[in-house]
């Protein structure tokens, strides 16, 4: 599990959180208006992932473009605060290790061609350090406890930002930690590689499916394979429906579905979803459109490996009310039986509340959901709120009027409504 994020100079956040950081939980919900640093809050780990996932091992950084990326950041100059393309770009990830903490610690810079290049990667750990800091010659020099100077060459470039070449291994680090740092750093790469996406904007349905026999590895920023691993969990020998009976019982608490099936058609390689709900029985494709919109969030709690971390923006999109309310039960459930860490971004008060209300009914720990409040500053930048949960859910430094006046609008309607009974009166009389 992730722990801490810190960055510096990424998008609207200048320095400030590349100090203390921001502190994450197995639920951590970002709230706050549109355009306010958000999204951006959360766009270093799919960069990181889509960069330790990338063909090229040699790529610094994977800022994306291709088809098969997460996002797509363009370029360095779209990505550093303010445009301002001299400064560093830093970003420090803590990562749990059993009881203890490792900390990973990235900075990029760009070179005198103009390319971006890591300029220092370090790993911290029970008081340790091991990294590699590169020199203005291009070389990169190795730093690792009990390690006697000397030790710089190009051949020590890291790989995918955050592991140590081959020949950084072969050469220095052998004589000392080996073993403890090729443990830190294989890790971190399948802490990143195990992160899973879900973006706001999703796949259409369609009337029918396609399917190779194949089990999809991730289910893509649009949830466009969630299809494809219903069939691969249908079909599978050795608990045959098992996601398939999750995400029914998931849709029937959330009033949107009885329960869900997939068919064959025929002996053919297609197939078909179909829902259940009052003895109705219609393809995906001709029921509300919020079924197929939540179905890659429910597939996605259930389908993504155990312990890994899950990324979701505006899971709520195109759910009524109730809907929206269970989802924070489903985060909280399946966070506690499969340990998956939720990062999601959301503008739903119906989540929220239900948040709150779970909190002071001690079906989890204020502890473990984290709450924070995004704000943009007149100068542009982004500020960040820590909302401060008490044992009950109570809010104690809630933003005014951020979901709206709720009661404030009762009150004046409610006086509106009598201004205008005792007229009607009065013109009656």
């Amino acid at each position: 599990m992730f722990k801490k994020i810190r960055i510096q100079n990424f998008k609207a956040w200048d320095e400030r959180l590349g100090q203390e950081g921001v502190p994450l939980g197995p639920i951590t919900l970002l709230l706050g208006t549109n355009s306010s640093g958000k999204t951006s809050l959360l766009q270093p780990f799919q960069l990181i992932k889509q960069t330790v996932t990338s063909a090229d091992p040699h790529l610094q950084i994977n800022f994306g473009g291709d088809i098969t990326d997460l996002i797509n950041l363009g370029s360095w100059s779209d990505v550093i605060y303010k445009h301002q393309k001299d400064l560093s770009l830093s970003f420090g990830f803590d990562l749990q290790k059993d009881q203890d903490v490792v900390c990973l610690n990235l900075e990029y810079k760009l070179d005198d061609a103009g390319r971006v290049v890591v300029q220092t990667l370090s790993y911290e750990w029970d008081e340790k350090l091991w990294g590699v800091i590169r020199h203005n010659d291009g070389n990169y020099q190795i730093n690792a406890p009990d390690l006697g100077a000397g030790f710089k060459r190009p051949g020590f470039e890291p790989i995918r930002s955050i592991s140590f070449s081959s020949e950084a291994y072969t050469t220095a680090i052998k004589l000392v930690d080996h073993d403890v740092i090729h443990t830190l750093s294989l890790q971190a790469l399948r802490q990143f590689e195990q992160i899973s996406y879900l973006g706001p904007l999703r796949a259409a349905p369609r009337r029918t499916e396609q399917w190779n026999q194949q089990r999809p590895g991730q289910l893509g920023a649009d949830g466009a394979s969630t299809i494809k691993a219903l069939l691969a969990s249908a079909n599978d020998r050795r608990n045959p429906h098992t996601l398939i009976q999750k995400i029914s019982v998931w849709l029937k608490r959330m009033g949107i579905a009885d329960a869900l099936e997939v068919r064959q058609l025929g002996n053919s390689i297609h197939y078909e979803v179909r829902v259940l709900k009052d003895g109705l029985d219609c393809n995906l494709l001709d029921v509300g459109f919020g079924v197929s919109q939540v179905l890659p969030v429910l597939t996605l709690a259930y389908f993504a490996p155990l312990n890994s971390t899950v990324i979701i923006e505006e899971p709520e999109i195109h759910l009524h009310p109730l809907a929206q309310t269970l989802l924070a039960d489903l985060f909280v459930e399946v966070s506690r039986e499969r340990g998956i860490q939720f990062l999601v971004e959301t503008h739903s008060e119906h989540l929220f509340r239900r948040l709150q209300f779970l909190i002071s009914d001690e079906q989890v720990k204020a502890d473990d959901c984290l709450l924070y409040f995004v704000e943009q500053t007149q100068d542009g930048q982004a500020n960040l709120r820590a909302l401060e949960v008490d044992g009950y859910g109570r809010i104690q430094n809630w933003p005014e009027h951020f979901f709206g006046d709720a009661l404030g609008e009762t009150e004046r309607q409610m006086m509106r409504m009598m201004t205008r009974m005792m007229a009607e009166v009065g013109q009656r009389s």
